[in-house]
């Protein structure tokens, strides 16, 4: 059995209820991007390499390992977070399959082979540095979520360097940030190939994107149908539904 700290607690994984995952309130709990991203992504079925940067407590390789038999390493800089990762991986005996690194994406090229993973995934943190009067109090929150420890930039330089010529690198973030995504992945030679915007519920902005990009591709960008999560009466629409409960 594995040995929980301070606030942490078991959760079941709605995708899949026989794994559970080490989540703590005040330092790390995934969230619904992670899930989409996760069910968006594509991955190999039967052999390849998956990289997961800043993957949080190892959620999105977690849920991956229902789709694939591919090797998947997650990268994350927090250690107390990191090490939930860890344990997770070990009590759902996932440790021929997952590996977890306590590391700056910035800083793995020791680490780390270059142009060896067939997908690379992300859920980087959203908003740009804030002040010190706009951070969260909670240190490990304004890690998760602000440019502190990286920049936007330097997670899709990480995602080309790491990924092979003709891989994918697949990412949720803001629609805010679209315009600086897409100049940054054509920065780095990773051609944008599928978009899709995500929405609390019809008639409502779009809250989140999905995107993916290749590696050396040919310019040819998909816009996939807009995916909503509620319905007016603030259940799940079944598409949301189907992802979350791992029926896709």
């Amino acid at each position: 059995m594995v040995e929980l700290y301070d606030d942490e607690r078991l959760d079941y994984l709605l995708a899949d209820e026989g794994m559970k995952i080490i989540q703590s309130p005040t330092a790390f709990s995934f969230s619904l991007d992670a899930v989409l991203l996760a069910d968006f992504a594509y991955v190999p079925v039967r052999r390849g390499k998956i990289l997961d940067l800043c993957t949080g407590n190892g959620v999105i390789p977690l849920l991956l390992t229902r789709r694939t038999n591919a090797t998947i390493t997650g990268v994350e800089i927090q250690e107390r977070i990191f090490q939930m990762a860890e344990r997770s991986v070990r009590m759902n005996e996932l440790s021929g399959q997952l590996s977890m690194i306590h590391g700056d994406l910035k800083e793995m090229q020791s680490t780390l082979e270059q142009s060896n993973f067939d997908v690379v995934t992300c859920n980087p943190p959203y908003f740009r540095t804030a002040s010190e009067k706009e951070r969260n109090h909670n240190e490990y929150l304004t890690i998760a979520r602000h440019e502190v420890y990286c920049t936007l930039e330097d997670v899709v330089k990480a995602c080309k360097l790491y990924v092979r010529p003709g891989g994918k690198v697949a990412m949720v973030h803001r629609p805010g940030r679209l315009i600086d995504i897409i100049s940054l992945f054509r920065k780095y030679k990773l051609e944008p190939k599928r978009l899709q915007f995500i929405y609390p519920k019809a008639g409502r902005d779009a809250n989140m994107l999905l995107i993916e990009g290749i590696r050396d591709g040919k310019a040819d960008l998909k816009i996939l149908p807009p995916l909503y999560i509620y319905n007016a009466d603030g259940t799940y629409t079944e598409e949301a539904e189907d992802i979350i409960y791992g029926r896709t």
